[in-house]
């Protein structure tokens, strides 16, 4: 049967997709040429197409050949984030270019928008398209004016116009509010639609095959600062360009997600929005960026981190996270009104864990702070005097229990590795205090600092094994414990830790997937492979001098990712994406072990314990 606009033949999971943006906003296209997920104007804004959360309902945007037995493939024009989707079949073949205009790329057109060209390679090929957007998390269909090559949406605080290269009508599809195109094109020839706000005027074909140029400029432009060369370039390269999709250009945050509810497990009720940018990031997304050579974007992260810092106070202490320009995250908030992806309710947007404790918060966010320094321009005296107001709520509050990194939603627990970022909050502090001969009570952070050493190795050991363990007094081992070599704790190559990376292979890791942890974290359901997890793993192998075991690990990592490069947040048991996508810590973690196991296996490697 021939694919026609509306029709998913066969149905999509979470990483069928790829991922388009103009460093304001995102949105996801599918390989069946439909892009089903987009919130507008901004990442965190309410969604305007969401099929991804609810097939039929959610809103969408159509586009495909009527070419039958099409084999469908996907693909970014090289060294871009514009994406390629073609159909290839005996009686033709086809081609769809999706983007957003590049923040340099705007004045082409004169705003932002989503631009979709289609070109015939091959035959004679009739299409249908149908733009249904469902506004307000599709709480809102609405009212559709169509003119002849013009639709506009218009609802009760949004209206957006969707130009074509040919007329559009008011489509008559379940619910209305649709604008929709029946049209053939043959080989060499090409239509386009371009959807944006209500102020964006009418292009021509030559406006758009700019825009489309110019944003491929931009995009190889910036990858061209990259300074990395090693093994794995190309699967190195796409994730910056997967992160700087995710970067928000005027404020410099990170989300750690494009989405919003996507299930960690099917049906499982573990749906959480990921459209916010946490603190915990910030070590990793510094280290990232300043590693491939893209230092405007690591210092840009240092301010927007730094603000937060200078923000905070005894009575508005730093947050785990934060909304994308700074404010204060949104509460968890159900929307019953969606179904969820494959049924799996509730669909959550905001997040609760905004209000937790998670003391290992301040451990990532001084590493990062160090970083810059060392790296960067030099601290202000206010700056370090904030710094100095972390420093003493660590040493106040490093012994309580907490959520810990895995946002547990339990009774506080004393998680190690909450325990031992609070050591790094203190070694980093002191130093950035000797690097910079910054005024500090060297001797009474030193000393609590050493009092956290001596707690771990005497609380947070297997009773019987002598490996680390999860948390104080218990037997249950953690894949955070990964850490601990890599924030340079104890040595990648100690007996005891040695042991506790053995164990860990043993009881978290399953045929190249590691798993966060194998407890009851009082949530309905069991949860998937966390994608992060794997190339922590594979780099704590290559620092314990691992390396073909290490090598192997990450290329699984790597095979774990979907056709385009992109990495889910977790895996279900046949290596199929589960959770929020992409995800910029599992970016993050593959960075640094491509990184650092390039390194390693290079024949002059010397070690080097500075952090």
């Amino acid at each position: 049967m021939a694919e026609r606009a509306g029709r998913r033949v066969p149905p999509r999971s979470i990483g069928d997709r790829g991922i388009i943006g103009d460093l304001e906003t995102a949105a996801l296209v599918a390989r069946d040429g439909t892009i089903d997920y987009l919130c507008w104007p901004a990442l965190d804004s309410p969604t305007i197409f969401a099929d991804l959360l609810d097939d039929g309902k959610g809103g969408g945007f159509w586009l495909a050949p009527r070419l039958a037995d099409a084999r469908r493939l996907q693909l970014y024009l090289p060294d871009t984030n514009v994406l390629v989707t073609r159909w290839m079949a005996q009686a033709g073949s086809a081609e769809v270019i999706d983007l957003m205009p590049h923040p340099d790329a705007v004045g082409t057109l004169g705003g932002r928008c989503v631009i979709r060209r289609v070109t015939v390679t091959q035959g004679t090929v009739g299409f249908d398209a149908r733009c249904a957007p469902r506004f307000d998390y599709a709480r809102e269909v609405p009212r559709v004016e169509a003119a002849g090559r013009t639709a506009r949406f218009v609802g009760a605080g949004l209206a957006m116009r969707l130009h074509a290269s040919m007329p559009l009508v008011a489509g008559e599809g379940e619910g209305g509010g649709e604008a929709a195109a029946d049209f053939t094109l043959a080989a060499g020839d090409s239509a386009w639609f371009v959807l944006g706000d209500d102020s964006l005027a009418a292009p021509d074909a030559e406006a758009v095959d700019a825009a489309v140029e110019a944003t491929a400029r931009a995009w190889r432009g910036w990858l061209g600062h990259a300074s990395y060369k090693g093994r794995w370039r190309e699967q190195v390269l796409r994730s910056a360009l997967a992160l700087k999709l995710l970067t928000s250009a005027r404020h410099g945050s990170i989300a750690a997600a494009a989405t919003f509810a996507l299930p960690e497990a099917t049906g499982a009720g573990r749906n959480w929005d990921y459209r916010a940018t946490w603190i915990r990031d910030a070590s990793f997304t510094v280290y990232a960026f300043m590693r491939l050579g893209f230092v405007d974007e690591a210092e840009h992260f240092r301010r927007w981190a730094g603000e937060r810092v200078m923000q905070a106070d005894e009575e508005h202490p730093i947050r785990v996270m934060y909304a994308i320009d700074g404010s204060e995250a949104a509460d968890e908030r159900e929307l019953d009104h969606l179904a969820g992806h494959a049924g799996s309710r509730p669909v959550r947007i905001g997040n609760a864990a905004h209000a937790q404790t998670q003391l290992d918060i301040f451990g990532e966010l001084l590493d990062s702070t160090y970083l810059s320094n060392k790296y960067g321009a030099a601290m202000s005296h206010a700056g370090w005097q904030h710094v100095r107001g972390i420093v003493d709520f660590v040493i106040a509050h490093w012994q309580e229990p907490d959520a810990g990194i895995w946002e547990m939603r339990g009774a506080p627990r004393h998680f190690l590795h909450s325990r031992v970022m609070c050591w790094v909050a203190l070694d980093r502090a002191i130093r950035l205090a000797k690097k910079r001969s910054l005024p500090a009570p060297l001797v009474a952070w030193a000393e609590a600092r050493d009092a956290i050493v001596a707690d771990v190795w005497a609380n947070f050991r297997h009773p019987v094994h002598g490996y680390f363990v999860q948390e104080r007094g218990g037997t249950a081992l953690d894949a955070a414990l990964l850490m601990l070599p890599l924030v340079r704790f104890v040595s990648s190559t100690d007996p005891v830790w040695l042991r506790t990376l053995d164990a860990i292979g043993e009881q978290l890791r399953d045929d190249g997937l590691v798993y966060r942890y194998r407890d009851d974290d009082g949530l309905e359901g069991g949860e998937g492979a966390f994608t992060t997890c794997t190339f922590w793993y594979a780099e704590c192998l290559a620092r314990a001098g691992r390396l073909e075991e290490a090598q192997l690990m990450l290329e699984k990592g790597i095979a774990y990712g979907n056709h385009l490069g992109l990495f889910a947040e977790e895996l279900d048991r046949r290596g199929e994406a589960l959770g929020n996508f992409p995800q910029a810590l599992t970016h993050l973690a593959f960075i640094s072990a491509a990184y650092f196991l390039d390194r390693r296996l290079d024949p002059g490697y010397r070690p080097n314990w500075q952090p």
